[in-house]
């Protein structure tokens, strides 16, 4: 493996990059990078021990309640974590991001411990279930920037794209892959060994960002400034950002109407007259979907329009919303609902790839939590919009609805913010400039 930035180099992050430009990269390019590989292995790692928490959890806790208002109680918990992600870009730019991921790791790891400990002693109580998806979900929120802000300093900036890309489709497979190992641990070992093992991934995950000889030390222009000022410095960047303001409102103005994933119940029986088979299937249909469309992104490497991508990824997921609220044939809608996954990833994932190559490391951090929080904003504004409006009008109505205002977000970005249509992919640092050609 190629070796990256010395621990010594916290002015200057970028990588070496002794692969020609031309040379098409693989999917699997940047694993090249020992760097990149730890830092991949620690997010990939700790994917798979919060899901197995959040699986284990909430099914131990509906099995000994029997209450749906418990599982309520569990998701207005991590709804409320969502201010966390601001401060925790800010803190990714001003303390060595390497430490920031090894102690919000460390929780993880130790809460997962205690609770394999409580169910192993026959303690495990409601509280304690409470207790650690709270305090976890606000400590991984001030740690979650960290991983984005370290990418710069472990991959070359010619492989940004092949790094986000490679990640978010793992990623996505994990997801999948995740839920299959909890359906074998519960079922067959029950829920100490599920925490037992979520422990284990934990623990991987808290090791590999110490194994990372890049520095993660912080820029020491940003350290001089108060806190309050480094916010403002972040806010006044995407502010004045030709490209980023309109991915996020690019964003949440089609998420926002069309937010779909944690509603396939609904979908299954109104727009297919189906119970949990429909749900099932349709849940799979979409996460292969999403693998699909990261798959695709790395056929887009030579492609210098990048804004371009996200513009005609989000326009074509638009359309598929409307097809998919048209269409009365289940077998149909998979083919839909696996498009609508697809053409996601692919604006997900470009929009990503944008962020890392437009931002300046020393801000990275901040601009980072700026897109996770209109993200997560988003996801949550939209699944309750959506559930009312399907309740109002039916599910099929809402996804044409929601597919004709995605067209029109789509359509007055494309237009007011012409910076996204314009930028282009070239080989410079962010710190000089964003192109913005027309």
């Amino acid at each position: 493996m190629k070796s990256n930035s010395s621990e010594s180099d916290t002015k200057s992050p970028g990588i070496k990059d002794t692969q020609s430009p031309s040379r098409s990269l693989r999917p699997w390019s940047s694993l090249v990078f020992r760097d990149y590989t730890m830092l991949w292995l620690s997010g990939m790692s700790m994917l798979i021990a919060m899901q197995l928490r959040l699986f284990a959890s909430t099914q131990w806790l509906y099995d000994e309640t029997g209450s749906a208002v418990q599982l309520g109680i569990l998701g207005a918990i991590q709804f409320l974590q969502m201010p966390v992600v601001v401060y925790g870009g800010l803190l990714a730019d001003i303390i060595n991001r390497k430490k920031l991921m090894v102690f919000t790791q460390s929780v993880s790891f130790i809460s997962m411990a205690l609770l394999t400990l409580a169910s192993w002693n026959g303690i495990l109580a409601p509280w304690m279930i409470f207790t650690v998806t709270g305090m976890t979900g606000i400590v991984n929120m001030l740690g979650n920037s960290a991983r984005p802000a370290m990418l710069p300093r472990v991959i070359p900036r010619s492989h940004t794209t092949n790094a986000v890309t490679f990640q978010t489709a793992s990623f996505q497979i994990g997801q999948i892959a995740a839920p299959l190992l909890f359906g074998l641990l519960f079922t067959q070992f029950g829920v100490t060994t599920t925490f037992l093992v979520g422990s284990v991934f934990a623990g991987v995950s808290m090791i590999a960002p110490a194994m990372i000889n890049a520095s993660g030390a912080p820029d020491p222009d940003t350290t001089a400034q108060s806190k309050v000022s480094a916010l403002r410095e972040g806010a006044k960047f995407v502010k004045r950002h030709p490209i980023l303001p309109g991915l996020y409102l690019l964003d949440v103005g089609v998420t926002i109407v069309s937010f779909y994933r944690m509603l396939f119940p609904l979908f299954a029986s109104g727009l297919y007259g189906m119970g949990a088979e429909g749900t099932a299937l349709l849940g799979s249909a979409n996460a292969l979907g999403g693998v699909g469309g990261s798959m695709l992104v790395f056929f887009t490497e030579k492609i210098r329009h990048k804004g371009r991508i996200v513009l005609t990824a989000t326009l074509a997921y638009a359309v598929g919303l409307i097809a998919f609220g048209l269409t009365p044939i289940f077998w149909i809608g998979l083919i839909i609902v696996a498009f609508l996954g697809a053409t996601d990833s692919v604006g997900m994932t470009m929009r990503q790839a944008i962020v890392q190559l437009t931002t300046p490391d020393r801000l990275i951090g901040r601009a980072s939590s700026a897109h996770s929080f209109a993200a997560m904003t988003a996801n949550n504004v939209g699944q309750m919009e959506v559930a009312f409006v399907s309740a109002a009008i039916g599910a099929g109505a809402t996804m044409v609805l929601g597919g004709f205002i995605g067209i029109a977000v789509v359509g007055i970005i494309w237009v007011a913010i012409p910076g996204i249509r314009r930028y282009e992919y070239v080989e410079i640092s962010p710190n000089e400039v964003v192109a913005d050609k027309s």
